[in-house]
């Protein structure tokens, strides 16, 4: 008689013992493509277990399954996946696949609201690049990742510009963060809480925080190039990227990563899981666990003695002889991120599907402000607060940034018959960037006090949006497909008071507290209905037309509307072409926001404080500022695309993009130079405690023109080769003055901020990605392009500096020790490349020579020489 401990203990023995270990039947079968020749070294895998086998050289497999019936699922590169039931181990077991959709062949969603098309047959420009593609860069976030896959696409870590250095400004052909909407599984991706206040590109706009966005929860990345506000509704000027999530993988996957630059700083470590559960009959959970870590990097100038005053002290000179780099921290921040996504589906009745996904990622972060040289700031030296007056060496205040951002998505689809369905959504998401200033001074309040903190918390920001969709589509007759909805969004924008001594007078030394009358809360509404008509008037002929009208509550109203069209060169190629009205409304951060920053101002040798009004406030409305309202767009593209054969196709699009009353974030408005007079000017800055002043206006015309061109080939044999480029080209047609700055003689842009705009990133970028898999390694070789750069010289003198176009060697190796583990090593910019080094004759924002390289624009960063290692298991 077994005791019941001894019972307990065979249960818990048989709950961990593999089934197939104790219930197994031995099956065998073929696997053939569609010769009917036999597929060698595949993947056979018994659905829902890690029970599988490979198949032998003439596509013969064998092995035992844990239970009849079972689902075997076959897999091969190149080839669609195929699941077949099994119920009988006498059963003939034949299994044939064809080959996978590759290139114009593959389905997209992006920009066909009707319905899904393959590449080929969209009326639109269309990349779709799968997760593998993606990861295989080596680069450690989705944004970087997209820089070096996607011509049209930039993103570049920005050295000491305050929070802009936490979120890297991104944007498609060079429009700013603000002209391309993103989204997740088809929904809009909320937008950050920060605007990108520096001198930066992308400067005085919004984006979103791509970093929030796991790669492991990624499958697949559609990136639209053109225009498509008339489909999606603002913001979406230059394109749409859309990822799409995974859904009922087979495996689970774990990847973890580690890496370092040659100068031995830049330290990396990744880690993430990606998994599925069932979830009731036929449903299924994706869950994503992410966590990322990164250490600075630091590329900084080494001005030394050379930048001392006419008038240096002793421990000064020492402090610069000592300290050639002027104790300056250029390049990347630490940082450390932790995602969470979830993304589920479950039928409803035999023609719904309730879905939804939920993200939630929380990062902190620590940049570095300029170093207070201690010829910068005397008057804290000689209190004798931090150190001695003749010991004293300066300080260098950190700028330390904790920033989380979620997206929470429910839904129904909904059949309505054979040929009509419908989609309701609501969709909640939000961004709050919260900050802490370490290592600094309020000098005023040490003045006035003899002491001060040395740490500060400024406050921070929040951004909300909510938002409810129908969207309905089918057949309104035979070969017209039609799409319609509605949608109602709310938005909130909050920005908090700092703590006390952040704002005092002058406020916490390199970012100054919100003040409780810069803080606040706001929030808007829009209504907006769409419809979209696709009519394929023959085979090869199809035509479309969208229109879609929004009403915002703080500006007034906007229709965009778009036709294309596209006709078929036989069954291989396609001429497509579309044009296009869009718009973006401003912001609530554009409106509300207002501030106080410290920043480096070209001319002076040290940080000055410079203030944001609101553009609402009465003092820039009494400069003739007008409230901000939506910029509008003229979009005309038209290409080519051909399949030369099953595994070679290419396209070429040229675009031509118009942007009317663009927002601008103005010029500094400081003193006029007559120092016996006050304009009225002037007494807004001396009313505001500040030296100079900025705000957001519509006041831009731009002209954006360019071409992309892909071409992949892809033998599925293993060997693959990709080319794409792009080449644009942005000038400003106008700027618009307001009559009170124009009669003082203000110029409100200047040609420095103008340089932003046109220069400030890369003019071309060509991308050559060569791969080949040998057995059971695989090698990537990708080459990127960077066009060449303008550092613009300022309106008080200088000369322009162009940078040189450079080339990034990237260099990948993966070895699989199974079809399930593999490790992988990269080299990304194998020859160390950087840009030109910025020469003093800009004139620029360089700080004395601290900055080795521009600050103010980017090509490829500038992290030199970077190593790391990983390991991918799946089980």
């Amino acid at each position: 008689m077994l005791t019941k401990l001894t019972r307990l203990k065979i249960l818990f023995l048989l709950l961990f013992i593999p089934i197939s270990t104790w219930a197994q039947t031995p099956i065998s079968g073929k696997l053939l493509d569609e010769k009917g020749e036999g597929i060698p070294f595949a993947t056979i895998q018994e659905k829902g277990t890690a029970n599988g086998t490979t198949t032998d050289e003439t596509g013969n497999f064998e092995f035992e399954v844990t239970q009849l019936p079972t689902t075997l699922i076959a897999s091969y590169v190149g080839y669609e996946k195929k699941e077949q039931s099994i119920t009988s181990p006498d059963q003939e077991i034949i299994i044939t696949l064809v080959e996978s959709g590759f290139g114009l062949d593959e389905v997209v969603v992006t920009g066909n609201r009707t319905k899904p098309r393959t590449i080929l047959e969209s009326p639109n420009a269309i990349d779709n690049i799968g997760v593998k593609e993606l990861t295989g860069s080596g680069k450690p976030t989705i944004d970087r990742m997209l820089t070096f896959k996607v011509p049209s696409f930039n993103a570049q870590n920005q050295a000491i510009s305050d929070a802009t250095a936490h979120y890297d400004p991104a944007d498609l052909r060079g429009l700013g963060p603000s002209r391309t909407l993103v989204l997740v599984n088809g929904k809009r991706k909320n937008q950050s809480a920060q605007v990108y206040l520096n001198r930066t590109p992308g400067k005085g706009e919004v984006g979103v925080d791509l970093k929030s966005i796991p790669t492991a929860a990624i499958a697949n990345v559609e990136v639209l190039r053109d225009g498509a506000s008339a489909q999606y509704g603002s913001d979406a000027i230059a394109g749409v990227i859309n990822m799409v999530l995974k859904e009922d993988v087979q495996y689970t996957t774990f990847n973890t990563r580690t890496g370092i630059t040659s100068e031995g700083d830049g330290f990396n470590f990744a880690s993430d899981l990606n998994t599925a559960f069932n979830f009731g009959d036929n449903g299924y959970i994706n869950l994503t666990l992410g966590y990322y870590k990164q250490k600075l990097t630091n590329r900084p100038g080494t001005p030394g003695t050379d930048d001392l005053p006419p008038d240096a002290r002793p421990n000064e000179v020492q402090w610069a002889m000592d300290n050639p780099d002027l104790g300056m921290k250029v390049g990347q921040p630490d940082m450390e991120k932790k995602d969470l996504f979830v993304n589920l589906a479950h039928p409803v009745g035999e023609n719904g599907e309730f879905y939804s996904f939920h993200g939630y990622t929380t990062r902190t972060g620590r940049s570095f402000a300029y170093y207070r040289a201690p010829y910068w700031r005397r008057g804290v030296a000689d209190a004798g607060f931090l150190t001695r007056p003749e010991d004293f060496k300066g300080y260098q205040p950190t700028f330390e940034a904790e920033i989380d951002d979620h997206i929470n998505v429910i839904g129904l689809e909904y059949a309505l018959g054979d040929t009509w369905g419908a989609d309701l959504s609501a969709t909640y998401g939000a961004n709050s960037v919260f900050y802490t200033v370490n290592n600094s001074v309020n000098r005023d309040y040490l003045a006035d006090n003899g002491t001060s903190p040395t740490t500060f918390h400024p406050g921070g920001y929040r951004l909300q949006n909510a938002m409810g969709n129908l969207d309905i589509n089918g057949i309104l007759v035979e070969n017209i497909n039609v799409a319609m909805g509605l949608e109602f969004k709310k938005e909130y924008f909050d920005a908090y008071e700092g703590d006390k001594r952040s704002y005092y007078k002058g406020g916490s030394d390199s970012f100054a507290g919100i003040k409780p009358a810069e803080a606040g809360s706001w929030d808007r509404n829009n209504f907006a209905a769409y419809a979209q008509l696709d009519y394929d008037i023959s085979e090869a002929l199809l035509l479309g037309v969208a229109g879609r009208y929004e009403d915002f509550s703080d500006f007034g109203d906007n229709f965009s509307w778009k036709v294309n069209g596209r006709f078929k060169i036989g069954e291989n190629g396609a001429i497509r072409g579309s044009y296009s009205t869009g718009f973006r409304a401003p912001t609530l951060h554009q409106r509300h926001l207002t501030n106080s920053q410290y920043i480096i101002v070209a001319g002076s040798s040290e940080p000055l404080l410079q203030g944001t009004l609101a553009n609402n406030s009465p003092a820039v409305q009494a400069l003739g500022v007008p409230s901000l309202f939506a910029e509008t767009s003229q979009n005309f593209s038209a290409g080519i695309t051909y399949k030369f054969s099953k595994h070679f196709y290419g396209s070429l699009d040229f675009y031509q993009i118009n942007v009317d009353d663009r927002i601008l974030f103005s010029s500094q408005i400081g003193e006029d130079g007559d120092p016996t007079t006050t304009n009225s000017v002037e007494q807004i800055l001396e009313d505001n405690n500040v030296v100079a002043v900025q705000f957001f206006i519509n006041a831009g015309d731009t002209k954006t023109r360019g071409a992309d061109i892909v071409l992949n080939y892809d033998t599925f044999t293993g060997f693959k080769a990709s080319l794409g480029a792009n080449f644009n080209e942005t000038e400003i047609n106008a700027i618009s003055t307001p009559g009170p700055l124009a009669q003082n003689g203000y110029n409100i842009f200047a040609r420095e901020e103008r340089g932003l705009i046109t220069n400030s990133r890369p003019k071309s970028k060509i991308i050559l990605g060569l791969s080949q898999e040998l057995d059971k390694w695989n090698l990537e070789l990708n080459n990127t392009r960077f066009g060449t750069v303008t550092i613009t010289a300022p309106e008080s003198g200088g000369t322009d500096q162009e940078l040189d176009a450079k080339i990034v060697t990237d260099f990948i190796v993966a070895y699989n020790f199974t079809n399930r583990l593999s490790i992988n090593g990269v080299i990304n910019n194998i020859f160390d490349v950087y840009p030109d080094i910025t020469l003093p004759s800009t004139n620029t924002a360089g700080a004395g020579g601290r900055f080795l390289y521009s600050s103010e624009v980017q090509q490829m960063g500038q992290l030199g020489t970077n190593f790391s290692i990983g390991l991918n298991y799946e089980f």
